[in-house]
């Protein structure tokens, strides 16, 4: 290991589970995952970041404070790493944090899209200089600021002697479109777990559906998934991104009480593991035809999610990201430690493709330790 290559990379994303967290050392185009953990968020941390993603009236101090404890919680994360790695922070060149998202609007007069975990505290905490920010300045070029994942996707998985597709499955899923020749593509196709975890949440006290068992009991409902997929979002033209200000407790039920519709809970759950994997499998077929699916992220551990993706896609290879070398649970954290290393590096990133942007950019701001 030597320091030119060794990087950390820190996220907690839609589900707000926590933070994952990554030392990678950089071998070429490969990345050589060196360890791995996963920092559970406390309830009330959680509690409060729920809180500003709703959107409702808050307070400067409420921001101020919830910003300054993501801080020291990634680097608190970042530590335990190390230790863990028994590798000594002097070693590592730099964190790339990508912090947690509270709001995206990538639209309108002022578009914007906000993430919590102040850099400067978790630069004076580890002794580590920090990448930071990495959507502010996509969005500044014109760009969606999101989806940023896939750009390792393309870095890392594209095949010059096959079609594949990348799914990313978190609170939400985006796709990656990674054709042997041509232009590749990245986008959000909507809901992954955010809703199921919603709703498990809502009536087993459950923070996640474990292997889907809970939407395996129950039948999807058609009259509702119908009154889901009548979402302006799914038909918006690329680039597009989205996250919980947009699906949503709110946004569920107020379709559940279109109607009057009195649905088991077990069948409503089945219900929303069936507006995933419509959505995903909808846009696989309007913007691609991959020989390959590989799936990454939480849902990649959802059996029944799995086992249905692959039903509906039953003449393509559906499987993991495992099966190209790389860990599901960790290739979004994998993807921020890259981006950091771009970064420094001096390296701008065309994100065109994928989020709109009118210009390759830095992705991020440099924390200097």
């Amino acid at each position: 290991m030597t320091q030119a290559n060794l990087y950390i990379g820190l996220i907690s994303g839609t589900s707000v589970d926590g933070v994952d967290c990554v030392l990678v050392e950089f071998d070429g185009k490969r990345p050589n995952l060196i360890a791995s953990l996963f920092k559970p968020s406390s309830a009330k941390l959680r509690e409060r970041i729920l809180h500003l993603c709703d959107g409702e009236e808050i307070t400067l101090k409420m921001l101020g404070q919830t910003d300054t404890s993501i801080g020291h919680f990634f680097a608190d994360a970042a530590t335990e790493l190390l230790e863990v790695a028994k590798v000594p922070a002097s070693a590592v060149r730099a964190i790339g944090s990508h912090g947690q998202t509270v709001w995206h609007q990538p639209d309108g007069r002022y578009p914007f899209t906000m993430q919590l975990g102040n850099p400067n505290i978790i630069a004076q905490q580890t002794g580590i200089t920090v990448v930071g920010d990495m959507r502010g300045r996509d969005m500044a070029a014109g760009g969606e600021g999101a989806p940023l994942a896939p750009l390792l996707h393309r870095n890392v998985f594209h095949s010059q002697n096959v079609d594949r597709a990348v799914i990313n499955i978190g609170g939400i899923s985006n796709l990656t479109v990674l054709p042997r020749e041509g232009a590749c593509t990245a986008f959000d196709t909507g809901p992954g777990n955010v809703l199921m975890d919603y709703w498990i949440d809502k009536h087993r006290q459950q923070r996640y559906d474990k292997d889907g068992a809970w939407a395996a009991s129950g039948q999807f409902n058609l009259g509702l998934l119908n009154a889901l997929l009548d979402e302006p979002y799914f038909s918006r033209p690329l680039p597009k991104s989205t996250g919980r200000e947009l699906f949503n407790g709110r946004w569920l039920e107020s379709r559940l009480g279109r109607g009057g519709m009195e649905i088991p809970a077990a069948d409503v759950q089945a219900t929303l593991l069936t507006l995933t994997v419509t959505t995903i499998v909808r846009d696989l077929t309007r913007y691609c035809a991959p020989q390959e699916i590989y799936v990454c992220g939480g849902g990649a551990h959802n059996k029944t999610l799995m086992s249905e993706l692959s039903k509906v896609a039953s003449d393509i290879s559906v499987t993991s990201t495992a099966s190209l070398g790389v860990d599901p649970d960790w290739v979004e954290a994998i993807a921020f430690a890259w981006m950091a290393q771009q970064t420094v590096n001096g390296e701008k990133i065309d994100t065109s493709a994928f989020t709109g942007a009118r210009e390759p950019v830095f992705l991020g701001g440099i924390y200097q330790a």
